[in-house]
């Protein structure tokens, strides 16, 4: 063989073998066998390659019609050249199919991924909504109870109640809000149940310095307020004093509500949705079942709050 023969060998060899490459990767990146057809992980790369020496085969014969020295060469390589086509085609093909199952594998975890969060978005929005009912229908019955013994209470009860809602209904569609519009908001409630319990309901708020740019989910503290409210008024007929505190410790916005707790006295019944919801919805936020804490002692019930803060 001479070096013109050798280079025209060599650059059509090389030409088949990146062409029979490219079309092995895209055959098997788009077409995985199954158990029943996974004979063709083998069977085509083996006739592919038979193929393409073949087509070389009968190229460069045609090439060199006058070189039977060549040809004779040619004809005794073939097996050679196939089984090297072969052996790198096979594993070309096998590599392929891996990765294609990788990808697939990814793209599903993908998937899933995306669903796991539309579910909880879906579930955080739907414990959203439930909050806005839940503490409308008490404000109504309260009202339906002001109506016939203070027509006027009722009516400053409408209002406060028209302002907290409307102002509630900017926070649809967001996360987070800082903790100076919750601030605002329970100020809000706060009035709302003044109009309700009058002097009898005092509020101790304490709010350390700093922390009122924080931010947490919306409506997350009102519900356990109202728990504290319901828990510590009802049944009493003297003053209660509800103590709510916020404070940063940590990389925590530390939230403490305290009211207290007669064990003896009559409450009416609930849906018990105030705290639950709010662990539900520190849940599905955080992925966390330890940042709502509950205790009681010496007549005194206590809920402590941490939401997680940057910094």
């Amino acid at each position: 063989m001479n070096e013109e023969q050798a280079l025209v060998d060599a650059f059509f060899f090389a030409l088949f073998f990146l062409g029979g490459m490219l079309l092995l990767d895209r055959v098997f990146r788009h077409y995985t066998p199954n158990r029943k057809n996974g004979f063709l992980l083998v069977l085509f790369p083996l006739l592919l390659s038979g193929g393409l020496v073949w087509v070389h085969a009968q190229l460069l014969t045609w090439w060199f019609d006058k070189e039977p020295d060549y040809q004779a060469l040619v004809a005794t390589s073939f097996f050679y050249r196939w089984t090297v086509f072969a052996l790198v085609f096979q594993l070309l093909a096998v590599l392929a199919v891996v990765i294609s199952k990788l990808a697939g594998q990814e793209e599903l975890s993908r998937r899933e991924g995306q669903l796991v969060q539309l579910s909880k978005e879906a579930e955080l929005a739907q414990l959203r909504q439930q909050l806005q009912p839940h503490f409308l229908f008490n404000s109504l019955n309260s009202i339906h109870a002001l109506v016939l013994a203070s027509p006027q209470r009722a009516r400053d009860m409408v209002l406060l109640l028209s302002d907290f809602l409307r102002g509630t209904l900017r926070t649809e569609g967001q996360s987070w809000i800082s903790l100076a519009d919750e601030i605002k908001y329970l100020s809000m409630y706060f009035d709302i149940e003044r109009v309700r319990f009058g002097h009898r309901l005092l509020v101790d708020l304490q709010v350390e310095e700093g922390v009122e740019e924080l931010k947490i989910p919306p409506l997350l503290v009102q519900p356990l307020v109202e728990n504290a409210i319901k828990y510590g008024l009802y049944g009493t007929l003297g003053e209660v004093k509800i103590s709510l505190r916020f404070q940063k410790e940590g990389n925590y916005l530390q939230v403490t509500v305290e009211n207290p707790f007669d064990g003896q006295a009559s409450v009416p019944a609930g849906t018990g949705f105030g705290l639950s919801s709010v662990e539900r919805r520190l849940f599905l936020i955080f992925g966390r079942t330890d940042l709502l804490e509950k205790s009681g002692a010496k007549d005194l019930f206590r809920v402590h709050l941490k939401i997680p803060v940057a910094g």
